[in-house]
């Protein structure tokens, strides 16, 4: 299923792999999980296993019939390196990618570690960006993998944050998302955490967009952080780009 994104930080989704497994502590609320359990009860085809991982080979070429340009979030309910995903398989996504050049792609992995493994073995046109997820300290070796894959653009996305990070090493690393978790049974975030972490990115000239504090309402809760909202983006990729001050 491929749509229109309410996600902050790009303008569609599209899951040639659905379904996933818990790593860390990040995945302990996934929204993802949650989302698939109610499709599969709406009876929507591609939610048939739920939250298993499967792949949906039938929605491969669907970038590929997409005229206006698009931001594009790639495997929003899944894990593109997860170890069910063969690797032949992530290589056809990456020619897909590859082809709809009018696109930019935003890959997105818990998987770092699989990742730079394979990375050698796949194309890294302009269009694909690479991001991994850091949600606390514990899980900050991440980084260091992204930093060894030759994307044009490499972003952390630190959300759901759970904890801070103080020595975020930004090196080599184009884009900073931060953002809170929502839904049932979010943890706090700290706005000390988010300011440190805002201050690392305007020190480094690193791009930092804050999507949202989260919690049982985020609605509510909002995205403004000390009263303006973050919506840098790395330049020229599409998106808002706010300037740093």
């Amino acid at each position: 299923m491929a749509s229109d994104s309410s996600i902050e930080w790009t303008n569609a989704t599209w899951n040639p792999v659905t379904g996933c497994t818990k790593i860390s502590q990040g995945c302990k609320n996934c929204y993802a999980e949650r989302m698939a359990v109610r499709l599969q009860a709406m009876g929507q085809p591609n939610y048939r296993n739920g939250f298993r991982v499967t792949l949906q080979e039938h929605m491969l070429d669907l970038p590929l019939s997409w005229k206006k340009p698009k931001l594009v979030f790639v495997n929003s309910m899944s894990d593109l390196f997860h170890v069910k995903v063969p690797t032949d398989y992530i290589q056809r996504v990456f020619a897909v990618m590859e082809r709809a050049s009018n696109h930019t792609f935003q890959v997105l992995t818990k998987r770092a570690d699989r990742l730079r493994e394979i990375a050698g073995d796949l194309p890294w046109p302009d269009n694909v960006w690479m991001g991994v997820s850091v949600e606390n300290e514990e899980v900050a070796w991440r980084i260091d993998e992204l930093r060894q894959v030759p994307a044009a653009v490499r972003f952390l996305s630190l959300e759901p944050l759970i904890g801070p990070l103080p020595s975020l090493n930004l090196d080599g690393i184009h884009w900073a998302i931060v953002g809170g978790e929502s839904g049932h049974g979010a943890r706090p975030m700290d706005p000390e955490w988010v300011r440190e972490i805002r201050n690392q990115c305007r020190r480094a000239r690193v791009p930092f967009f804050f999507k949202q504090w989260g919690g049982v309402n985020k609605a509510k809760t909002g995205r403004e952080l000390d009263g303006r909202t973050w919506n840098e983006m790395p330049a020229g990729r599409g998106g808002e780009l706010v300037e740093q001050a």
